[in-house]
């Protein structure tokens, strides 16, 4: 008999999960409330819609979500791959053409003889296998039934999206296309140079502009990947010139020199017709949003496609409530994705495989996955499944988070090498060691 597990959600961590289990000859229930139930962010009722940024971030592999992008390619992660497909320019990042990848993934599980997808919400925990990656947004109701199964109190934190722009409606005579450091090229990033009297200008309008959440943010409340560029800039005057609009490694061809601050669009789409708006997540209303970023020069005509929001991001407390499997102790029922604390669109992607191995190991009576530490993936596993974990919050893959070398290097460059090389060994010995879950695996 064939078996069968249900998916809660088709975001990032919904779409691997249930891609994952119809390889390896699961059957999958995929639910996803949308269209029907749309949040505060999502515009589509595609698979993987990306909600943010559609930047993957970094490629390299002596950086931590470089070296997890690696990782997942080795342990044959099929949104990886899709990503790679539909990768724009963006310099050392992956970023993609947002509608091409989610439609690429949706095509996929739609097709996919192995996945029935659901177009409902769930609002009780089903019976039987199930794993939940109804995501940060997860409805009210779902989320209070997974919160009394786990007998914790809901955990939450402020997220925000940033704006995206009409690549035609930009100033040309202002814009100019470089990456850092290499002035004699056109660049993946177009840049919008500020002088100084321009920026005190933006810097003022922003930090007196209408919020839709109309309140003083402490840190705690926010994740410090995705801050508001207006709470950022209320922590000092030159914060967003030593941040998201620092112009080093950048010259302006108009002057020859280098601006005193620089505002950067990344291609949303493989055509460029539209841009985003570089670390400018928001809590500003759409008007304000309107008038105070057409203060950018190069941005006094532009269209908005989309405007940022500021939504508020459910998840539970991982370490002290689910098992190293993403279980929830004595039930079929496991987490993934954004809900679980393992922070962005790559770490998402991660816990989708992560619980998908989890559950066909336990469907086929194999042991359960136990990727080693040394690596970016089962780092980020480890912490958040680590009972001595003290008042949890969401986490980033970084090096921190990784077993230390056996001979410390001081130079930061040679340890994440070495970080990297260890890793990627240690990993390939362990998919080797487990023919039974990684037999699909391509590299």
């Amino acid at each position: 008999m064939q078996h069968e597990v249900c998916v809660v959600g088709a975001g990032l961590a919904g779409s691997e999960c249930a891609l994952q289990l119809a390889k390896r000859g699961i059957h999958v229930k995929l639910y996803e409330a949308r269209p029907k139930l749309q949040t505060a962010v999502h515009h589509t009722s595609l698979c993987a819609e990306l909600v943010c940024s559609n930047s993957f971030k970094a490629t390299r592999l002596d950086s931590a979500s470089g070296l997890l992008k690696r990782e997942l390619q080795m342990t044959g992660s099929e949104l990886i791959r899709r990503a790679q497909e539909h990768a724009v320019q963006a310099g050392g990042a992956l970023a993609v053409d947002r509608e091409g990848f989610a439609q690429s993934v949706t095509d996929e599980v739609t097709t996919n003889p192995n996945i029935e997808l659901i177009r409902e919400e769930v609002k009780e925990i089903p019976e039987g296998p199930t794993v939940i990656a109804a995501g940060p947004l997860c409805s009210d109701t779902l989320f209070d039934s997974l919160a009394k199964r786990l007998g914790t109190e809901a955990l939450a934190f402020y997220d925000a999206a940033a704006p995206i722009v009409d690549a035609t409606t930009l100033d040309y005579d202002e814009v100019f296309s470089q990456t850092r450091y290499d002035s004699t090229s056109k660049g993946d990033y177009l840049n919008c140079p500020m002088d100084k009297e321009e920026y005190e200008a933006f810097y003022t309008e922003l930090i007196g502009a209408k919020r839709v959440i109309a309140r003083d943010f402490e840190q705690k409340d926010l994740f410090s990947a995705c801050q508001p560029v207006e709470e950022v800039a209320r922590t000092g005057h030159d914060s967003l010139r030593f941040g998201a609009l620092k112009p080093v490694g950048l010259t302006d061809p108009r002057t020859g020199h280098r601006p005193w601050a620089v505002v950067q669009l990344r291609a949303e789409n493989a055509q460029k017709s539209a841009y985003n708006l570089v670390g400018f997540q928001t809590n500003l209303t759409w008007p304000e949003q309107k008038r105070v970023f057409r203060l950018i020069p190069g941005l006094e005509h532009a269209d908005f496609f989309r405007y940022g929001v500021m939504h508020r991001n459910s998840f539970v407390d991982s370490p002290h409530v689910l098992d190293q499997s993403f279980g929830i102790p004595g039930t079929e029922v496991r987490l993934a994705g954004q809900i679980t604390g393992t922070e962005g669109y790559v770490e998402a992607i991660a816990s989708g495989l992560f619980a998908a191995l989890n559950t066909y190991a336990a469907l086929i009576g194999t042991d359960q996955v136990r990727l080693p530490k040394t690596t970016a993936f089962g780092s980020l596993v480890a912490y958040a499944t680590d009972p001595g974990t003290v008042q949890y919050q969401p986490m980033h893959v970084n090096f921190g988070l990784v077993t230390p070398l056996a001979v410390p290097k001081r130079n930061k460059r040679e340890r994440y090498a070495a970080y990297s090389e260890r890793a990627q060994d240690d990993l390939d010995a362990y998919i080797v060691s487990r023919p039974d879950l990684f037999a699909d695996a391509y590299e």
